[in-house]
């Protein structure tokens, strides 16, 4: 078993409810692995962050997308830094990978002040370009398709990745 697709993306970037319009349009189910985290542990994404750190959560999370891309079969979204992560990387080559790209403007409009973004606690748009300048080359390398959701909605964002599956059905 093999998602239809994997979203990845810089936080702000709309993976969670673009997957979940691309799933409707596909008719299959969608899986977001921050929720699967949160599932798994009784606890938010932003707790545990505060309570035991990055480099746990990341681990939990690393745990939490391997699960994931062995079990489910629909549209899959996986946090913005789960693609930090080595082993996830590795997973993700055999995968059909969008990259939803997202300019610091757009981004930083879209989480506001990021009270539940734990990683743009502050100065959400300095954090925010460091993130994205950090990112951006893993999100590219990894993707097989990439669509820039800046203009866009998230009805048009699942639209254009819905006619790239339907044009490419193997990853």
């Amino acid at each position: 078993m093999t998602p239809v697709v994997v979203l990845v993306g810089a936080p702000g970037a709309g993976k969670t409810t673009v997957a979940r319009r691309l799933a409707d349009r596909l008719g299959t189910s969608v899986r977001d692995t921050d929720v699967d985290v949160e599932r798994s542990t009784g606890s938010s994404v932003q707790d545990l962050f505060v309570a035991h750190g990055e480099a746990h959560f990341r681990e939990l999370e690393a745990a939490a997308v391997a699960t994931a891309l062995q079990e489910h079969d629909g549209v899959l979204a996986l946090g913005g830094g789960a693609v930090l992560h080595p082993g996830t990387q590795q997973l993700l080559r055999e995968q059909r990978v969008v990259f939803l790209d997202v300019s610091l403007s757009a981004a930083a409009q879209r989480v506001g002040l990021g009270t539940n973004r734990p990683l743009l606690l502050g100065n959400v748009r300095a954090t925010m370009k460091a993130l994205l300048d950090a990112r951006r080359p893993v999100y590219e390398d990894l993707a097989t398709h990439t669509v820039v959701t800046d203009d866009l909605t998230a009805d048009d964002v699942a639209a254009r990745i819905h006619q790239l599956i339907q044009e490419n059905a193997t990853p």
